[in-house]
């Protein structure tokens, strides 16, 4: 009997309004910056892709926001620079203080519409709830900004364990902070690879969030057994 949810938190509980790319160009513009959205958005994920994991092993827990801080500058950088718009900034570093200071309030974020139904039911039925996620430790603002906070009993992020999704050790140190196996957690989330691939390798229960309907290769499953894959579109079917 499954006793603890592990959820992911971007693409899972909440995720940006419109696209990563509009919220950028709003800003921008306020600096003078003109810039298709559609083109930025593409930058940044590209970026995004492109950038090594979120996650610094054997560094300083005090040193981790800056770390993090500049990690996303890094990537946000790259992205006016693919849209070809980087040199119309005056001052940059000013622009994503601003810039990210933004993403830890609720302005950007929605919360999808099954989240609250889905986390208020299982909290009737006793099951422990927590987070693990790549996100930064700008988590627990957004969190609490969005009223997601007081559902869980832990959060556990890449930065502060060393280690990102899909990789085991975060997924060992979640369940350090709670008293159970690994066989008695569920872990639920939107990526395939870092969630469920990396849920399933750690020996939790895992299902895919699959929101977006994606289509995957079952020849190219990279799990340690062969079973079909549990999916679904939304929490509602949990």
């Amino acid at each position: 009997m499954t006793k603890v949810f592990f959820l992911d938190a971007a693409g899972t509980l909440f995720d940006v309004r419109g696209s990563v790319g509009e919220v950028y160009q709003k800003l921008a513009n306020s600096f003078g910056v003109t810039v298709d959205s559609e083109q930025l958005n593409a930058g940044f994920f590209q970026s995004f892709v492109d950038s090594n994991p979120m996650a610094f092993p054997g560094r300083e827990l005090a040193k981790i926001p800056q770390l993090e801080f500049e990690w996303w500058q890094a990537v946000c950088a790259n992205a006016f620079q693919r849209a070809g718009v980087f040199n119309q900034f005056s001052d940059f570093p000013k622009f994503f203080v601003e810039l990210y200071a933004h993403f830890a309030t609720a302005e950007p974020w929605f919360v999808y519409p099954d989240v609250f139904p889905a986390l208020n039911k299982w909290q009737q039925q006793g099951i422990e709830l927590a987070v693990v996620s790549n996100f930064d430790s700008r988590i627990y603002a957004v969190l609490k900004a969005l009223n997601l906070a007081e559902y869980f009993t832990s959060v556990t992020i890449s930065t502060e364990v060393g280690a990102a999704k899909p990789d085991s050790q975060i997924f060992t140190a979640a369940l350090q902070k709670h008293n159970c196996t690994a066989e008695n957690v569920l872990h639920i989330g939107d990526s395939f690879k870092a969630d469920y691939c990396g849920a399933k390798n750690a020996g939790l229960n895992a299902i895919w969030l699959n929101r977006q309907q994606e289509k995957i290769d079952s020849r190219k499953l990279n799990l340690t057994d062969s079973q079909k894959v549990e999916e679904f579109p939304s929490l509602d079917f949990i």
